[in-house]
């Protein structure tokens, strides 16, 4: 008979909140500090494929390096690697402030303002390969395995309140001190972020193929994931959705120049996806989406591209908020169960490969759909750009829908049940 469900049970654990709080303070720097990015570069160039650029300086790095990324996180303790990659973007974030001095604006052109602003956001890609499986393999040292499934939720869950509160506060702190200060702040959360991560003890490395040759441990990485149907559909789908029903990318355009809302409406706009996400998160510590997973995610993704097509063809700021607040919402749902099928399918000593290739899939995505979404914005047209990008995620999911009756049926309820035994 399975335990009654404490929604509160990886927060009854000290580390784990801490934890939470230096997630907090970096995804609410780097989301932060990709909105001044886009608004910056926006306003130098009032070119859309400027805007796909950002995302392009970022997935190359991201991408090339992710597995070999993945090794060197299972080979390593985790909370010290940790601490270099906030280093990393601390340095990355000075970078940026110091670029937007008043005195080196006037001295250099915008064009070389604009490569080095690339330049930092390639260097961050580089950084963003070995954070992502570096968190995702603490959190499994942190906390017991059997509430592996709720702590990944709070996890998500502050992910996207940080991500909430980011891009709002980014908007308004644009407006309010502008962008090199905004950037100031970015630096100050970076440090925090340090702070914090102090305060959680050093944790041992359960890799019991330490010194293992860096392409066979690539080759049983990758052999793992594709050998695995729940994690191979659930990161094929949210990587094809996400590529093409990305509109984010193109909201300083809508701010600016469809919408007319300035950087105040930019932020909520652009806050607004991770609002819907943030309260569905919070709501599945009670009600968890464990049984009937699968079929949950087809629905899920495509009422997802259902919203996006709604907010390309809005001309009403309020329709605009409403429509990325629900496919925030769906997304939500999304995240939760990708994250809950690797926690419980994945084994600790190839938690970093398994979640540097669910970075390949799914968090470079999100670069790559931003690279996408300014090209056709640029070859289509802006509207065009993101209906088009719905009605493709519409496609992608009837394809898995009808293609993999398998994933269709996946449920998580046997698993769940059988961790909470094993206790």
């Amino acid at each position: 008979m399975a335990k009654p469900l404490d929604p509160y049970a990886a927060l009854r654990y000290k580390e784990f909140n801490i934890f939470l709080l230096v997630r907090f303070a970096m995804v609410f720097a780097w989301s932060m500090q990709f909105i001044v990015i886009e608004w910056q570069v926006y306003s130098l160039t009032k070119d859309p494929l400027s805007l796909g650029i950002i995302g392009l300086m970022e997935i190359i790095p991201a991408v090339s390096i992710a597995l070999f990324a993945g090794h060197i996180v299972d080979q390593n303790e985790k909370r010290n690697l940790l601490v270099k990659c906030i280093l990393g973007f601390s340095v990355i974030s000075l970078g940026l402030f110091l670029v937007t001095l008043p005195s080196v604006e006037a001295t250099y052109s915008e064009k070389s303002i604009l490569y080095t602003v690339y330049a930092l956001v390639f260097l961050g890609g580089l950084v963003r390969a070995f954070i992502g499986p570096t968190i995702f393999s603490l959190i499994a040292l942190i906390v017991p395995k059997k509430i592996y499934p709720n702590a990944a939720t709070w996890s998500s869950s502050t992910w996207q309140v940080a991500a909430v509160v980011g891009p709002a506060f980014a908007g308004f702190s644009i407006g309010w001190i502008g962008v090199h200060w905004s950037l100031c702040v970015i630096f100050g959360f970076s440090l925090l972020a340090l702070v914090f991560l102090s305060q959680i003890k050093r944790k041992p490395i359960l890799n019991p193929k330490l010194g293992e040759p860096v392409l066979q441990s690539l080759k049983d990485g990758l052999r793992f994931v594709f050998s695995t149907k729940a994690i191979l559909g659930a990161l094929t789908l949210d990587m094809i959705a996400v590529l093409f029903g990305g509109a984010v990318a193109l909201l300083p355009i809508f701010a600016q120049d469809i919408l007319k809302v300035g950087s105040e409406g930019f932020g909520i706009l652009r806050a607004a996806p991770a609002v819907g996400a943030s309260l569905i998160m919070i709501a599945s510590t009670r009600f968890p989406l464990h049984k009937n997973a699968g079929k949950k995610l087809l629905i899920a993704v495509f009422a997802f591209g259902v919203c996006i097509i709604i907010f390309g063809l809005s001309k009403y700021f309020w329709l605009s908020v409403i429509a990325l607040f629900a496919s925030g919402a769906v997304d939500g749902v999304s995240m939760i169960i990708r994250q809950t099928i690797l926690q419980l399918k994945t084994p600790d000593n190839m938690r970093g490969r398994v979640a540097s290739v669910n970075s390949i899939f799914v968090g470079s995505s999100n670069e790559l759909g931003a690279f996408e979404s300014g090209v056709t914005a640029k070859l289509m047209g802006t509207v065009t750009a993101v209906v088009f990008g719905g009605c493709m995620t519409l496609l992608t999911v009837g394809g898995m829908a009808i293609l993999s009756p398998s994933f269709r049926k996946l449920d998580l309820s046997k698993d769940v049940e059988e961790q909470s035994d094993m206790d």
